[in-house]
């Protein structure tokens, strides 16, 4: 990647990406944040969790992330960059692959590679999770919390946005 321009790092990375985030954008968080926090030092691994609370609070797509990182590098134009970066080749592939996967819709190639998708979509997101509860763990107390919450969740038929609210009062609480 061109590391003198911000603009095409930006695109490149993320156009790249986008090719990759089997499950969607969250699904390529691990990556994000390795390119912005370790490799270009772009944020910090805070800026980075902020950035990702914020696009998941937002209304809209979970890809807003992606705004985010390149409003941070390069202002409204990184914003628009990175975005169309993420968003354009998978939108492409996307357009050209259904006219012919539908012809396929019994095969039985096409339903163990679609049965294939899941678990890989499912490790991408949970690598994500894992990544983000680092990058957000700044104090023991925080990660016994994230701990607590992920088996609370697990073993609970109690709604996550609870669990989330009651992390939100202890911090402002000042216990995290």
């Amino acid at each position: 990647m061109n590391h003198d321009s911000p603009l095409l790092t930006l695109f490149g990375y993320f156009a790249m990406l986008s090719l990759f985030a089997v499950g969607g954008a969250n699904a390529a968080i691990p990556e994000m944040h390795r390119v912005a926090v370790e490799v270009m030092g772009w944020m910090t691994d805070r800026q980075f969790a902020d950035m990702f609370a914020i696009s998941q609070l937002s209304p809209g797509p979970n890809v807003i992330i992606v705004t985010l990182i390149g409003y941070h590098v390069a202002g409204f134009t990184g914003a628009a960059v990175a975005t169309a970066a993420m968003i354009g080749p998978t939108c492409m592939m996307a357009f050209f692959v259904t006219r012919f996967w539908d012809r396929f819709k019994h095969a039985r190639w096409r339903i163990a590679v679609q049965a294939g998708l899941v678990p890989v979509s499912l490790g991408l997101i949970g690598a994500s999770a894992f990544v983000l509860a680092r990058a957000a763990d700044n104090t023991v107390m925080a990660g016994v919390l994230t701990a607590a919450t992920v088996v609370v969740a697990f073993f609970s038929r109690i709604n996550p946005l609870w669990l989330f609210a009651a992390g939100g009062v202890l911090g402002l609480t000042g216990w995290l």
